[in-house]
């Protein structure tokens, strides 16, 4: 049997296509046929698209008029007092009626002191303060930007193969700065037949610079557990973890999703505004072959900086070659995950 892709890759520069195409040798593709026929990782992406809109736009119609709060903010250049609309305003907007350094720095924010996502709306009279990576203490910032690294990578890793490999996402573990890599775990349905090159791990690198550049905000909604249910119902790994993260959430029964462009995971977050934060330097150098259960799958690892972060080159490999050990994190258990 053949163990590897074909080395070349297709990209269309003319039609500036999304995402770049891997190959598979024919024995290799037959092993690895859609075990779910009916549905294509693209036509998966549509349908939890679609219905992440139309859920989305439900709960709006379920506001009966607009309410008004006032929004204290606190922070450079000056604080300030806004009157917004309830569960419709955001940390975003409150940027935007200040200055635009503030819309074009700001990656998460504090509402009440709570992390609070730049595009979540406002449910009560708060204060907020904007933060960013050049700010004194960034624990919290540079959680929330490796997070949205395993989220974008994990859209990167769906996205770059054929629609006739199923890609089942299965988990990212949590954020773990020190750990040198940020994580997306991913069953291809290959077993460990697959053996990585650097020419096919740059694909993924290219993938999230392309979505860096798209600035997709990172969206976020709270859904009943029964329609998460149903928006992950291709993928066996995250529908069965859907019963217990409901279960764990403050009501009972609900499941925080993100989206960025037609890519819908679940997590509890925050992420960073958009994805306009990741810069250009972004590498995925590995992806391992680990077990979950019994499960064959690749971890696949990667390390970033924020945009306007710097770092020469030599310092910069050595992050790389740091973010290729094997990062260990939730392989020491079998449990079932939880979001992150």
């Amino acid at each position: 049997m053949s163990k590897s892709l074909i080395k070349s890759v297709i990209f269309d520069h003319l039609n500036r296509k999304p995402h770049l195409t891997f190959q598979l040798s024919k024995n290799l593709h037959q092993v690895a046929k859609l075990s779910n026929a009916a549905l294509t990782n693209e036509q998966v992406r549509q349908k939890r698209t679609q219905m992440f809109d139309d859920e989305k736009k439900r709960q709006l119609n379920l506001i009966p008029r607009l309410e008004k709060i006032e929004v204290q903010y606190q922070g450079l250049p000056e604080e300030a007092t806004l009157i917004l609309n309830k569960n419709i305003s955001t940390p975003y907007n409150v940027a935007q009626h200040l200055t635009e350094m503030l819309c074009n720095r700001s990656a998460l924010a504090l509402v009440n002191g709570q992390l609070w996502d730049m595009h979540r709306p406002l449910e009560e009279d708060c204060t907020v303060e904007l933060l960013h990576f050049h700010s004194e203490e960034p624990f919290h910032l540079n959680r929330a930007f490796w997070r949205s690294c395993s989220f974008l990578l994990g859209a990167a890793v769906e996205s770059a193969f054929k629609d006739d490999i199923y890609v089942a996402l299965h988990s990212f573990p949590p954020p773990n700065v020190a750990s040198g890599s940020f994580v997306a775990d991913v069953d291809l349905g290959l077993g460990h037949e697959w053996n990585a090159t650097r020419e096919e791990l740059m694909v993924f690198s290219a993938v999230m610079h392309r979505m860096a550049e798209k600035k997709y905000p990172f969206e976020r909604l709270t859904v009943d557990g029964s329609l998460a249910l149903e928006m992950f119902s291709e993928n066996q790994y995250k529908h069965s973890q859907v019963p217990s993260i409901a279960a764990a959430s403050s009501d009972g029964h609900s499941v925080t999703l993100y989206k960025v462009g037609d890519h819908v995971d679940i997590s509890t977050g925050p992420m960073i505004g958009d994805t306009s934060f990741v810069g250009r330097r972004c590498t995925i150098p590995v992806a391992h072959k680990i077990f979950h259960g019994d499960s064959p799958m690749y971890r696949f690892q990667g390390v970033a900086l924020p945009k306007e972060v710097f770092l020469n080159h030599f310092a910069y490999g050595i992050l790389e070659k740091r973010a290729s050990r094997l990062n260990m994190a939730g392989l020491q258990s079998t449990k079932a995950t939880k979001p992150v």
